[in-house]
């Protein structure tokens, strides 16, 4: 029986990347090591992923040669220094200036030290365009110079079977002794799916309605910004649609509200100003925002609200990562079979 891929979770947040990997690979990939500096979000990986791993925390304190030898590197490096929503600070110099300011630096140095056979690597659409290129420019060409092959996408999670518009990039690289020639990115699966896919099957809890003041607040924001010719606001998706992007740290919440007249107790659980809206008008529950991201129903949500908002949204899309896998695990069988 041949010995299971080795693989680290970086930046491992809840473990969407793992769960990927995890449901693509089965019993070939076995996770050595995991970093998370968050502890909400240790918490919610650890209620998941039952084994005897440590969960470490800050990776900029860890040197290299503390981690185990590995095979496989998942590293969804938080996005805030390339969103298109931060302030796109990025890094200004190759991999020996000041992208050590950056946590990319240390996927690279890890990587450089350990020479795994598979570097993947996530983060938001704006990568591909920060500083006109160059930023991606300067990952690209660390990890050649590290020695590796480099294959890049940007991919929308609606093209894999989950409602949510959500465009990632995703980064491969293999070790070049490693013939990657087979290796493409997946193409979009044929099936489609919208919110009413994942909407609850029974009655939610009044706590998700918004307020009657609350929902009038929105709507004079919303006027405000349309006067000025800007677009933002909030959104009502119809069964029919998909979701807007889950965003970084779980805010905009208000942009993916929903219709549903299921409720029939109006009386509030929460401190509100005003009442429950008659309309049906709801926020999403985390629970939907872990379908929109494509984490099973299986998959636990043991915190209070706030956090795993904030857990979901910086979390990745769980079947675009699966289908990437395969695609990586293909690679990997054949040069095994060679």
């Amino acid at each position: 029986m041949k010995e299971p891929q080795r693989s680290i979770d970086l930046f491992a947040g809840i473990g969407g990347i793992r769960l990927g990997f995890d449901n693509a690979f089965k019993e070939d990939i076995k996770t050595v090591f995991v970093s998370e500096w968050d502890e909400h979000a240790r918490k919610t990986y650890a209620s998941n992923f039952e084994d005897d791993i440590e969960i470490n925390g800050d990776i900029t304190k860890i040197g290299a040669d503390e981690i185990p030898p590995f095979d496989i590197c998942l590293a969804g490096f938080p996005c805030q220094a390339f969103s298109i929503a931060g302030q796109k600070k990025g890094f200004e110099d190759d991999y020996n200036g000041t992208c050590r300011g950056t946590l990319f630096f240390d996927v690279a140095r890890i990587c450089e030290h350990h020479k795994p056979k598979v570097i993947f690597c996530e983060n938001v659409k704006g990568l591909e365009s920060h500083d006109g290129g160059r930023t991606l420019d300067v990952i690209v060409k660390t990890l050649r110079k590290m020695g590796y092959t480099v294959s890049y996408k940007v991919i929308n999670s609606k093209d894999h079977e989950v409602p949510q518009n959500r465009e990632r990039i995703y980064i491969v690289a293999f070790r070049k002794d490693i013939d990657a020639s087979s290796f493409s990115f997946p193409n979009p699966r044929k099936k489609k799916t919208y919110i009413k896919d994942i909407k609850e099957k029974t009655p939610v809890s009044v706590k998700y309605y918004l307020s009657t003041q609350y929902l009038e607040s929105l709507r004079k924001h919303r006027e405000r910004h349309e006067a000025l010719g800007n677009g933002f606001g909030y959104e009502i998706r119809e069964d029919s649609d998909v979701a807007a992007a889950l965003v970084c740290g779980g805010m905009g919440r208000e942009r993916n509200l929903v219709y549903d007249d299921r409720l029939t107790n109006f009386e509030p659980v929460t401190n509100i100003k005003g009442e429950v809206n008659r309309e049906g008008i709801r926020k999403m529950t985390p629970r939907e925002w872990a379908r929109i991201q494509g984490f099973p129903d299986t998959f636990k949500l043991p915190l209070a609200d706030t956090h795993l908002y904030r857990q979901l949204g910086n979390s990745v899309t769980v079947p675009v990562i699966f289908d990437i896998a395969l695609e990586i695990k293909k690679v990997l069988d054949k040069n095994e079979n060679q």
